[in-house]
């Protein structure tokens, strides 16, 4: 019996990871009834994350907190023993904004869920930092977490970015006595510092709302964080790749909260025992939205498919549309590569119509791509 590994991330816009699987296991099975199918949605650390923890057998917790702009949120994070997966993107994503505030938008709920998962006993937490809102360095996540950011006259300064250029002191002594014991780590896939052309304000903020004078302003404003920091711990991580992840919400992690950081889509694999799955699979399928050349730096597919490689596994990619060519796909191991577009040339057609045009797909592999001897 040929077993089939589906592993596809999200198709933005369209289908979550979990549909996306499930689309292409109908069309699977409904052209080869004997095939066995394994569904292991992925994620790169952003939106998905958590989900992808859940869907490989974590427990998934309810919470709720302040979004990116201090509306009410209900969002959960997962948990296996003392291990927590939380996402930013669905605590304080840029998907929650309701409206742009470039330089009010505050991490603040994301501090809560790492704290709730704390109160719970979680000695591990991951942090997905994908899809932020704001740019406040994580300041407001610090604030959650118990830490105070005061200005000149001794009083905590507002959430957001912007009031952090009225900081002066941080005073770390009402941490959440949690985190002492804890191990944080972060799944990020970027390695831009903090401050300068490309730090979090230059290269991010204006995927938030900021024009060029906001952009000035938080730029000065994480420069004023930057120096609290340091004054307050004794170094400056201002530099560090990955601290502009997130509007800068790496930088306070890694620097307050002693935080490591890995790629996200080698952090997702892990939690979901990818490497233990591939066990006696024949076929893994993966897949995203856009398969483009930023995939090739860190996206889940190509992630996804090293490990199969590694592991002497063929892959296949399924894509919204794809703009890499076969000869570049085959140095990742990945020995064929379909796109919706393919079938439906009309990208929103494509969008809305992406469930039918996966199970079509599904139906093609299995007819076209495995044979009663396996994977041709």
């Amino acid at each position: 019996m040929t077993r089939i590994l589906l592993a596809p991330d999200k198709f933005k816009g369209s289908l979550t990871a979990s549909r996306v699987a499930d689309a292409l296991a109908e069309g699977l099975v409904s052209a080869d009834p004997a095939l066995e199918i394994v569904r292991l949605p992925v994620a790169d650390g952003g939106d998905g994350t958590v989900a992808a923890a859940v869907a490989a057998g974590w427990e998934s917790t309810r919470v709720s907190c302040e979004g990116p702009t201090g509306l009410n949120v209900d969002t959960s994070y997962a948990t296996r023993g003392a291990s927590a997966v939380v996402e930013l993107a669905s605590a304080v994503g840029l998907e929650l904004l309701g409206r742009l505030e470039p330089l009010h938008a505050s991490t603040f709920g994301l501090g809560t869920v790492i704290a709730h998962a704390l109160d719970n006993g979680a000695e591990h937490v991951v942090v997905g930092l994908g899809g932020s809102a704001s740019t406040d360095g994580g300041a407001g996540m610090l604030a959650a977490l118990g830490a105070r950011i005061l200005d000149a006259d001794g009083n905590d300064v507002a959430r957001g970015g912007g009031a952090l250029r009225g900081a002066v002191r941080l005073d770390t002594s009402g941490l959440h006595p949690g985190l002492r014991g804890a191990r944080i780590q972060l799944a990020c896939d970027v390695d831009n510092p903090l401050l300068g052309p490309t730090g979090a304000s230059a290269v991010y903020a204006p995927q938030k709302g900021a024009g060029q004078q906001e952009m000035l302003y938080l730029e000065h404003a994480m420069r004023q964080w930057a120096h609290v920091v340091r004054s307050a711990i004794g170094r400056d991580l201002s530099g560090y790749a990955g601290a502009g992840a997130a509007g800068g919400t790496g930088f306070g992690a890694l620097a307050v909260l002693g935080a490591d950081i890995r790629p996200g889509i080698d952090t997702v694999l892990e939690l979901i025992e990818f490497q233990r799955r591939l066990a006696c699979t024949d076929l893994v399928v993966t897949g995203e939205g856009s398969l483009d050349e930023q995939s090739l730096y860190g996206k889940a597919p190509i992630g996804v498919a090293l490990a199969a490689r590694n592991a002497g596994v063929p892959v296949i990619t399924v894509s919204g549309r794809r703009t890499v060519g076969a000869d570049r796909l085959r140095e990742y191991g990945i020995v064929d590569s379909y796109a919706l577009t393919d079938l439906e040339p009309d990208t929103t057609v494509a969008i809305g119509d992406a469930a039918r045009l996966l199970h079509r797909v599904g139906e093609f592999i299995a007819l076209s791509v495995i044979t009663s001897e396996g994977v041709s």
